[in-house]
C-alpha cells in the first residue's frame, strides 16, 4: 500500500457513522478513489462521550477507506458538530497604510474582527469574511488593489468548547492520524451541495444527521449565519421503537425502508412487518401508523429549524429556498413536508462537482465527507497560489541581489 501524492482524506465522525473519503485532485477535477463507513458508538449529539468507541469506529473507517482507494492516510480534514458551537458577526476596522488595499491591509482587518471577547472554555474554529467595506463603498468581495484610506472587514466567527475540540483531536490522534483542519459540519456539506448562484441569491442549508441538525445560511456568496440544533434522525428511531415496540435496530432498519415523513404520500392499504422484542412473532401494521409516528417529530425538528432562521433575521434574504442534506432527509416525503412549513421551495442535497466513485457517494449521507475533501482541495489551491505569487514576486530580488554582488 503506496503513499499516493495529490491525496485529500475527508473524515466525517457522526452520531450515527464514522465515514472516511478518499480523493485524488486530477487536473480534470476531484475524484473520489476510496471510502470507509463505520457504525459510531462514541458520539451523543455530535459530542465524545467514549473516547475508546470513537477511536474504534474511526481505526475501522480508515482502515476500509485504505483498502478500497489502495493509499495509506497520514492525514485528514474533519468535521466538527455539536450544541457547544456558536456563530457570531464581528466587524473589524484598520487604516489603509498606504491609500491603496494591500493583503497585508486585509489580514490587519480580518485580525481586528477575530478580537472579541470570547470565554476561556472556548476557541475559535472559523472567522469567514463575508464582505469588506473601503471608505463607504460596501458590499466588496475583495478590495485588494482598491484605493481608500479606512477598511472595515465584516466577518462571521464560530466557535466551539475547547474540551469538545480537544476529544475529537485526541480520537483521531490515537489512531495515528495528523489533522490539517477541523471545519464546521454544514460548512463543508455546504461545499458538495450548494451552487454559487444559491448562495448568491440566498439559501439555508439544513443538515438533518443523527444527533444534530445543522443550519448555514448563505447570501451575496457569503455565509451570513449558522446554528447548531441538538436533536436529529436518532429521535425519530427512538420513537419508533417506542410507538411499535421493536428494538432500536429494527426501528433504523423500519424508518430507512418503509419511512415517510409525509401522510399524503401513504396509501391506505400499505401493511409493512414490525419484529417483536423478546423473541415474539412479527406483527403486521398498517405503514400509516408508522408515518403518523414519523412525521410529528420530523414536523418538530423542521420547525425548530425555520424558528432559528426566523431569529436570525434572514428569512426574507433565502431567494433560493430551502436544501435539504444529511442521512435524515433520505426519508421520503421530508422535501414536501418542509415545503410546508418553510412556505419555500426545497430540494434534496447531493454531493456534486466530483468524480471517480460518484455511485457510492451520490447520496445526502456523505454530504459532509465529500464537502471536507471539497474545502480541503479548495485549500490547497489557495496555498498553491500564494506560493506561487510569492515566487514570483522574490525572483527579480533574487535577481538584484546576484546583480549587486556580482558587481560590488
Amino acid at each position: 500500500m503506496g503513499k499516493k501524492e495529490n491525496v485529500i482524506v475527508g473524515l466525517d465522525i457522526g452520531t450515527t457513522k464514522t465515514c472516511a473519503i478518499v480523493a485524488e485532485i486530477r487536473e480534470t477535477g476531484i475524484d473520489i478513489i476510496g471510502i470507509g463507513s463505520h457504525p459510531s458508538e462514541g458520539l451523543r449529539k455530535g459530542v465524545v462521550v467514549n473516547i475508546e468507541s470513537t477511536v474504534e469506529s474511526i481505526k475501522r473507517a480508515v482502515e476500509e477507506a485504505e483498502r478500497t482507494s489502495g493509499c495509506e492516510i497520514r492525514s485528514v480534514y474533519t468535521g466538527i458538530a455539536g450544541g457547544h458551537i456558536r456563530g457570531q458577526n464581528s466587524l473589524g476596522i484598520v487604516a489603509v497604510k498606504s491609500r491603496e488595499v494591500e493583503e497585508e491591509d486585509v489580514e490587519r482587518a480580518i485580525d481586528a474582527a477575530r478580537a472579541i471577547a470570547i470565554p476561556l472554555d472556548r476557541q475559535i474554529l472559523h472567522t469567514l469574511p463575508q464582505y469588506y467595506v473601503v471608505d463607504e463603498q460596501d458590499g466588496i468581495r475583495d478590495p485588494v488593489g482598491m484605493s481608500g484610506v479606512r477598511l472595515e472587514a465584516k466577518v462571521h466567527i464560530v466557535t466551539g468548547a475547547v474540551t469538545s475540540i480537544q476529544n475529537i483531536v485526541k480520537s483521531i490522534n490515537r489512531v495515528g492520524l495528523d489533522i490539517n483542519e477541523i471545519v464546521l459540519e454544514q460548512i463543508a456539506a455546504s461545499e458538495a451541495v450548494l451552487s454559487n448562484d444559491e448562495k448568491d441569491l440566498g439559501v439555508a442549508l439544513i443538515d438533518i444527521g443523527g444527533g444534530t441538525t445543522d443550519i448555514a445560511i448563505f447570501s451575496e456568496g457569503s455565509i451570513k449565519h449558522t446554528a447548531v440544533l441538538p436533536v436529529g434522525g436518532n429521535y425519530v428511531t427512538s420513537d419508533i421503537a417506542t410507538g411499535l415496540r421493536t428494538p432500536l435496530a429494527e426501528a433504523e432498519r423500519i424508518k430507512i425502508k418503509y419511512g415517510c415523513a409525509y401522510m399524503p404520500l401513504i396509501s391506505k392499504d400499505e401493511i409493512i412487518q414490525v419484529p417483536s422484542v423478546g423473541g415474539r412473532e412479527p406483527r403486521e401494521v398498517s405503514r400509516q401508523i408508522l408515518g403518523r409516528i414519523i412525521e410529528p417529530r420530523m414536523d418538530e425538528i423542521l420547525g425548530m429549524a425555520c424558528k432559528e432562521i426566523t431569529r436570525s433575521g434572514c428569512e426574507d434574504i433565502l431567494a433560493a429556498g430551502v436544501v435539504l442534506t444529511g442521512g435524515a432527509s433520505i426519508l421520503e416525503g421530508v422535501p414536501e413536508l418542509a415545503e410546508q412549513i418553510f412556505n419555500m421551495p426545497v430540494r434534496r442535497g447531493s454531493p456534486m462537482g466530483i468524480g471517480g466513485l460518484t455511485d457510492v457517494v451520490n447520496s445526502p449521507l456523505y454530504a459532509t465527507g465529500v464537502g471536507l475533501v471539497l474545502f480541503g482541495s479548495r485549500n490547497i489551491a489557495r496555498e498553491n497560489l500564494i506560493r506561487a505569487e510569492g515566487n514570483f514576486i522574490s525572483r527579480p530580488f533574487k535577481r538584484l541581489k546576484q546583480w549587486v554582488l556580482e558587481f560590488f
